[in-house]
């Protein structure tokens, strides 16, 4: 997996202020530290459906909460088998949780800085304060004989709280035998400490108003770059221009800026007719809400019957993005235009391709469209100050943990969050079931390609580069 940072780690806190901020210094004028994190950094706010999530699989392993009321959480999505988020707060990652595809279940993963914000009532034990030292320092295992306690619900396997009597956290590990083994043993391992670095974690109330505040210099200069790189391109590129909106977030923040640069341009959006009705609605607004033009291809019938010749897009067969969004826009801006000038939403932070892509370029798969991207530059956090800044009415499917906007059957969506899709959209994807089972009874492929999603990869041909096109 690849785990180099896509750009530099922006991330940084205030202890004064005890905010995030995106930079060095902080609105107060005070010095920030760095936040460790795992490339490649693209950190987010979490979202009320987040946390509540978060606090459920912390809660069913540990019998308590990690977020209390009131603090400010930003996700980072890590590479993992499926999906993975490590969880900052106080200016330190406090934790993880992982899912499993195979097992469909999530993982809690405790950094001890999360006990600063939790007590455990479940899965812990307790060991000699005279271990202290070689755990902390050294990530010494929790042996039998420096064991006290071990809470009963533990089995092998676990992530465990290590704790001293006077209810100090000073690790976390994974159990290696459960607590009935453990109660019999004389000697050997009962968990394996998690070695990790000392970090500083500040906890404190605090709301993304003072967030902004903290970061109001450094959004005003992104924003006055981004602003200067629009009109710089127009002026150098005089063709016809619009946004590319998609009805994410990146898209958004794109049109944010290209109107305070160049006014009101057309909106220019590939309705593949595979998007969540959020995703319509949100175009609607948004081009309501700024009296703009929705210029939009129409592809829905193209996809299915592609389907029934090509099968089911995959991971490394995504004809979906050639047939449904590329070859339309292609089409749609040779008639209207023959040429034109698209600002996209397109970010380094999301993928090696796009971090190693210009700012400004010309795809090969729509030679007629020149594409540039003003917040090419911008982490994930970035964009969502800014649109709280300017209080722009983004997609509600980024409050229902739905990070990625695109088709809701997408094979690049990692499993945890198709199969929160098939429990909060059962209309959507039982069309789709119906169809992935059709395809199934006519090529003779076993009950487990659709139940384990194995159409999401072919493995027999070779990825389709939709990177560029920026319409994922």
């Amino acid at each position: 997996m690849y785990r180099s940072f896509l750009g530099k780690n922006h991330l940084h806190w205030c202890d004064v202020c005890k905010t995030p901020v995106l930079g060095k210094k902080c609105g107060c004028g005070t010095p920030t530290r760095e936040v460790v994190l795992t490339p490649p950094g693209d950190i987010r706010p979490a979202f009320e459906d987040d946390i509540t999530h978060i606090n459920q699989v912390y809660r069913e392993h540990f019998g308590v909460d990690l977020i209390p009321e009131g603090h400010l959480v930003i996700l980072n999505k890590v590479p993992d088998i499926d999906r993975m988020e490590e969880i900052i707060m106080g200016g330190a990652v406090v934790g993880a949780i992982r899912f499993y595809p195979d097992e469909e279940r999530w993982e809690a993963m405790p950094r001890p800085p999360a006990a600063l914000y939790m007590s455990p009532s479940m899965r812990y034990v307790v060991v000699d304060p005279g271990a202290e030292t070689s755990i902390q320092t050294k990530g010494a295992s929790v042996l039998a004989p420096g064991l006290i306690t071990i809470e009963e619900h533990v089995e092998d396997g676990d992530q465990v709280f290590i704790m001293i009597p006077d209810g100090r956290c000073i690790a976390v590990g994974r159990a290696k035998v459960s607590a009935k083994e453990a109660q019999s043993m004389e000697r050997g391992t009962i968990v394996r400490t998690r070695k990790t670095k000392p970090v500083i974690c500040v906890p404190a109330k605090r709301t993304w108003e003072d967030a902004l505040a903290a970061n109001e210099q450094i959004l005003t200069n992104i924003e006055e770059e981004a602003i200067d790189f629009v009109k710089r391109t127009m002026e150098t590129n005089p063709l016809p221009a619009n946004v590319s909106y998609s009805g994410g977030k990146d898209s958004l923040a794109t049109l944010l800026i290209v109107m305070k640069a160049a006014g009101k341009l057309p909106l220019l959006f590939a309705d593949t007719g595979l998007e969540f009705k959020e995703t319509y609605e949100n175009v609607q607004t948004v081009a309501d809400y700024y009296g703009l033009e929705v210029i939009r291809t129409e592809t829905a019938s193209r996809f299915w019957e592609v389907m029934e010749e090509e099968g089911p897009p995959a991971v490394d067969a995504r004809w979906c993005c050639s047939v449904c969004k590329l070859h339309p826009i292609k089409a749609l801006i040779e008639e209207r235009w023959g040429e034109c000038l698209s600002f996209i939403g397109q970010r380094k932070y999301e993928s090696f391709k796009r971090m190693k892509s210009p700012r400004v370029w010309r795809s090969h798969n729509i030679p007629c469209q020149l594409s540039a991207s003003p917040i090419q530059h911008w982490t994930a956090l970035h964009v969502w100050l800014y649109i709280f800044r300017e209080n722009a009415p983004y997609n509600v499917l980024y409050t229902r943990r739905i990070d990625r906007i695109g088709c809701f059957m997408c094979p690049s969506s990692d499993w945890a969050t198709l199969r929160l899709i098939t429990r909060d959209y059962p209309d959507e994807w039982k069309r789709w079931d119906d169809a992935l089972n059709q395809y199934k009874e006519k090529h003779n492929l076993p009950d487990v390609w659709v139940e384990k999603a194995l159409w999401r990869v072919r493995g027999d041909e070779e990825e389709v580069n939709d990177d560029e096109s920026s319409y994922t």
